[in-house]
């Protein structure tokens, strides 16, 4: 028969258990999730770095892109080696000074064509012209500088008017506020939060 204390014993042990478990465990989802971060490293790691930002002796005219004409010659897009190709062998001229819309259905390859002009996704094969210049010969900031794009969803980073506007620090505030004067639904939300251009964009939109 078991002494009184040997229950006692037993009893406390076995109370603590649960508590013992509950710190195996956790510390075990810890390491899980810390090993994640390292397999995520070691995948960027193994990525190509993207193409130069300028090169020197293939820089587009100052007034590039001045027509808005791209010319997409069989062009071939995949996201990786290892996959299927998603944009096959596409071929078309799209007039510059146009409005062109672009359809299809979920996974047509709609935003890859997007992702291509931006050369966020490099072609396995095939050109993309605009205006006389292959966009694959020019440096990653003559591009994307020159291009603009609008997203389906109004996004203000945090941070000031100022810098939503003109995150390069490219422009003076006369050139910004010339553009403001433009834009009506802009120009009444940036005169009743005052004339400041260092408003704070946290505190005063809520989209």
């Amino acid at each position: 028969m078991w002494c009184s204390g040997l229950a006692g014993l037993t009893a406390t042990y076995g109370l603590n258990l649960n508590v013992l478990q509950a710190w195996v465990i956790w510390n075990l989802c810890n390491v899980e999730n810390k090993m994640i971060s390292v397999e995520r490293i070691l995948q960027f790691s193994d990525i190509s770095s993207e193409a130069p930002l300028m090169i020197e002796n293939c820089r587009p005219r100052e007034d590039w892109p001045n027509h808005g004409t791209i010319e997409i010659d069989h062009l071939h897009v995949r996201y990786n080696p290892s996959l299927p190709m998603v944009l096959k062998g596409i071929s078309c001229t799209l007039p510059g000074k146009k409005k062109i819309g672009i359809v299809g259905r979920t996974g047509s390859g709609k935003s890859t064509l997007i992702q291509a002009l931006f050369r966020v996704v490099e072609p396995s094969s095939g050109r993309i012209i605009i205006d006389g210049v292959d966009i694959a010969q020019i440096g990653l900031h003559d591009l994307r500088s020159q291009l603009s794009i609008i997203p389906q969803e109004p996004t203000l980073f945090q941070g000031t008017v100022r810098t939503n506007l003109d995150p390069l620090q490219q422009h003076s505030d006369s050139e910004i506020w010339e553009v403001n004067m433009k834009i009506i639904f802009l120009l009444n939300i940036v005169v009743c939060i005052s004339m400041s251009k260092f408003t704070d964009i946290v505190r005063t939109f809520r989209l």
